[in-house]
């Protein structure tokens, strides 16, 4: 099998982000960049934010999403700078948040509409959710809560 980092990062589409699955670690702008030399593949990748416990779960669902298409010499490396920013998400990753009810990020702070009915009409309810990266809203046309995607 000849490796080329273009399948390589069409094999990692398939690798979804494990707080948010129906994002991948691509569309996360998570994986920084790949090299192949013949079967030797090196993956860089950047966390969300310093200390997010979820590097060493990303880290192994690479491994194993690889290993599924024959890549065993792996060598990942973590690279904190530049720091993981909001604008490394993909235009298709902020649209499969939104689909599954997460306001995508936004320069002007906070969420331009509901994630479910596209109401306007929003408001924060705690600058804390789910995860570090998101915030908790509150939809006061269909009254449903939402996380938003913090801009980083």
């Amino acid at each position: 099998m000849v490796l080329t980092e273009q399948k390589i990062w069409a094999y990692l589409e398939d690798v979804p982000d494990p707080e948010i699955p129906v994002i991948s670690v691509v569309d996360l702008g998570v994986v920084r960049d790949i090299s192949v030399h013949g079967e030797a593949v090196n993956i860089t990748i950047t966390p969300t934010y310093s200390g997010c416990p979820a590097m060493s779960v990303i880290s192994l669902d690479i491994e194993t999403g690889l290993a599924k298409h024959g890549v065993s010499n792996l060598t990942l490396t973590t690279k904190i700078a530049p720091p993981w920013t909001t604008d490394w998400l993909s235009e298709k990753g902020k649209a499969r948040l939104e689909e599954y009810g997460i306001a995508p990020p936004r320069a002007a702070g906070g969420p331009d509409r509901c994630p479910r009915c596209k109401s306007q009409n929003v408001e924060r309810v705690s600058q804390f959710g789910s995860t570090p990266c998101k915030a908790q809203w509150r939809c006061l046309s269909c009254l449903e809560p939402f996380d938003y995607f913090k801009c980083i």
